[in-house]
């Protein structure tokens, strides 16, 4: 595998380089929390930092915490790192906490993209928010990443700043926002970053961090991979990179008017995401242009390792007083690898961390293995081993050359492709090990299971079985439609059928038939209709599926399903896709999901009849729903009457200020104007003008 960390002749492989010096193994004995506040900072008897890496997350020094990982990078080279955790946005003083930054602000809006953080598929705003202390929301903004970027810039002006993370990534280019409902511009003219580090940063960080101190100005690291960045109107755009042509992607006014220019930019960004043969793209956004670089290259097996063999405390920060539910729900998982080939349309994973499986070595996962066991608070039981998928584990094409050219969007869709690496030998000798590992009476697989790939091999299947289930087991047929299948690149129902099959075989042949599949299925993603749905749900019923969690369809920036659900459109074939776009379409095909439910009664009956499934409410075997709403159902509906009424009476007509009116929206407007035009005509001359009613 290639393993350049710089695109620049001459300059030492990032990541590579990472010594084991006496020095830094001395530093990493003496590990502890990173620094968070100006007492700390004092305490260590700092003057200044380098780098002030601002989170909306707290602070969790875990290495499923982005900021953590790249905190501890940071600090292994010897740089001086504060985490600016959550800090409050009304101003800039949080910004100003650990003085003027040697090299430059890093920032992250955290884990998640800011706005599903904050809200449901319904625009709702959630109960809670997992990755901060006590599960208490609002201590992150709206679109976080812009607000930090701008306290940053009003803190110290000089200072860069560099904007990452999944929102950042994400929003790179012209892309289609769910919550406002609009095509929003770049991240980086809105937020006036200096760069954007797409995807993984752990070797692009360093390398800014390296060229800033050696004196490069910000300007001269535009030539870096794995990097956005946006010019000025003065400025020209690049004509070549490394060689190669540059791809001009439809513009921003462009998409934002035209269904069918979004769809060609869409495909056009997604031909271009494999790090071995990813043109540079250009977008103008009016006189200016953004310029994405190709991604920067997968870490090899040693990189991997050095990441994660980090001094890592495994804790949320000391002055935490309540428990961080992201936290206590992976703090004793181990990550294998990251990645996925799958390719799924409505998931940001191969996006962000890139289509090719880079993995740990098996001495490195055994090792932090063992660290945990050391634990005398450890239960003994690791809730997963895995990853984005628990069974992907050091699959690579087998033929590099290939690799190299392949633009191909999945490699398990519409098939498994000949040229996949699917041996699942080394992921089962972990497993066996793991079990091994003094200290460990359990290791549980919660990632989710590629159904396709598992069933390739028998072996994996019965150790699966056999060891490393807790009853459960996640797997996503995500729907039953074909069509939606297909637009989401899933496989077919047929190989959840055929994997439920052998599942239930190797658990009676194991000793453990009570042992059971959870699937998990997806509401309202583009394609799905009501037919589409009913299906699904007369599948669910057939089968003795009751699902207690179900997923509504998100349209997350950048994904080929968002695409669809905004422009109607399949972005590679530029056919016409059903979009259930309204509430109530989406509150009907949730309700679906979950027909048994008394509460749903109505949902499902409306569904039905607009269907024209009559056929389904009944008391026979096939039917969904009785033809009598049960006594559950009845009550739900008064229940929710009563609390939208308050307890008023029914007839009461509440006046304007009551009633949630808004006096500033246009409607409120025009109503003033026609009053105060009615007001101030003349009355008619003649008597019968004065019984009209305008």
């Amino acid at each position: 595998m290639v393993t350049t960390g710089s695109i620049i002749p001459g300059v030492i492989t990032i990541l590579d380089e990472i010594s084991n010096s006496c020095q830094k193994e001395e530093r990493a004995k003496k590990s502890s929390f990173l620094i968070m506040t100006s007492k700390e900072m004092a305490e260590r008897k700092w003057d200044y930092v380098d780098v002030v890496i601002v989170t909306g997350d707290a602070y969790v020094d875990h290495p499923s915490f982005a900021m953590a990982i790249l905190g501890r990078i940071l600090e292994s080279e010897g740089y001086r790192v504060a985490i600016l955790s959550q800090p409050k946005w009304n101003n800039c003083e949080d910004w100003k906490r650990f003085g003027n930054p040697r090299l430059f602000f890093g920032i992250s809006a955290g884990n998640m993209d800011s706005m599903i953080n904050h809200y449901t598929a319904n625009r709702k705003v959630r109960n809670d928010d997992a990755y901060s202390p006590g599960g208490k929301i609002g201590l992150r903004p709206d679109r976080a990443t812009l607000a930090y970027c701008q306290r940053a810039r009003e803190a110290y002006p000089g200072v860069p700043v560099i904007a990452g993370g999944v929102e950042a990534s994400l929003r790179r280019l012209a892309h289609y926002d769910y919550w406002s409902d609009t095509v929003k511009k770049s991240i980086l003219l809105d937020s006036k970053a200096d760069l954007v580090v797409y995807g993984m940063g752990e070797r692009p960080i360093l390398e800014i961090a390296k060229r800033l101190s050696q004196g490069e100005k910000i300007k001269s690291l535009r030539n870096m991979r794995g990097v956005a960045y946006a010019l000025g109107a003065s400025e020209i755009p690049p004509s070549e990179y490394e060689g190669k042509s540059v791809v001009t992607l439809p513009s921003f006014e462009k998409v934002s008017r035209d269904r069918f220019d979004f769809a060609e930019a869409t495909k056009m960004i997604h031909t271009h995401t494999n790090p071995f043969n990813a043109a540079t793209l250009i977008q103008f956004h009016d006189k200016q242009a953004v310029v994405i670089n190709p991604p920067d290259l997968p870490l090899s097996q040693g990189q991997m390792d050095r990441i994660y063999d980090l001094p890592f405390i495994r804790k949320p920060h000391s002055s935490y007083q309540d428990s961080i539910p992201a936290f206590e729900m992976i703090k004793d998982s181990v990550t294998i690898m990251r990645g996925c080939f799958g390719g799924c349309t409505f998931c940001s994973i191969t996006t962000h961390q890139g289509k090719i499986i880079q993995s740990r070595s098996e001495k490195s996962i055994l090792k932090e293995l063992a660290s945990i066991g050391k634990n005398p608070k450890f239960s003994g039981v690791i809730s997963d081993i895995g990853g984005p998928t628990a069974n992907m584990y050091q699959m690579r094409c087998t033929r590099p050359d290939i690799e190299a050219k392949c633009r191909r969007q999945s490699c398990v869709d519409p098939t498994i492709c000949k040229l996949l690496g699917t041996d699942h030998g080394p992921l089962v000798d972990l497993m066996k090990k793991s079990r091994k590992v003094p200290g460990i009476r359990k290791v549980f697989v919660a990632s989710g299971v590629r159904m396709d790939l598992a069933q390739l091999s028998d072996e994996y299947m019965r150790e699966l079985a056999a060891h490393h289930i807790g009853g459960l087991l996640k797997v996503a047929p995500e729907h039953t439609d074909k069509r939606v299948l297909s637009l989401m690149k899933k496989p077919s129902i047929k190989n959840f059928e055929s994997f439920d099959e052998k599942f239930k075989k190797v658990t009676q042949e194991v000793g453990k038939p009570k042992q059971y599949l959870v699937p998990y299925f997806i509401a309202s993603h583009p394609g799905s209709d009501l037919n589409a749905m009913i299906d699904l749900a007369l599948f669910l019923k057939r089968n003795g599926y009751k699902p207690d969690q179900v997923q509504d369809f998100i349209p997350a920036p950048f994904d080929v399903a968002t695409c669809m659900y905004h422009t109607g459109l399949d972005p590679f074939t530029k056919k016409e896709v059903f979009i259930a776009k309204h509430l109530r379409d989406r509150k009907l095909q949730r309700a679906l999901l979950q027909f048994f439910k008394p509460e749903n009664y109505f949902e499902v009956r409306k569904a039905l009849e607009q269907a024209g499934r009559m056929d389904l409410i009944g008391e026979g075997c096939e039917a969904l729903i009785p033809s009598q709403a049960p006594r559950e159902a009845l009550r739900e509906r008064m229940e929710k009457a009563n609390h939208k009424f308050k307890n008023e009476y029914v007839h009461h007509i509440p006046n304007q200020a009551s009633s949630g009116y808004r006096p500033k929206r246009t409607s409120a407007h025009r109503r003033e104007k026609n009053v105060k035009n009615f007001t101030q005509k003349k009355t008619p001359p003649n008597s019968q003008a004065e019984g009209r009613f305008f």
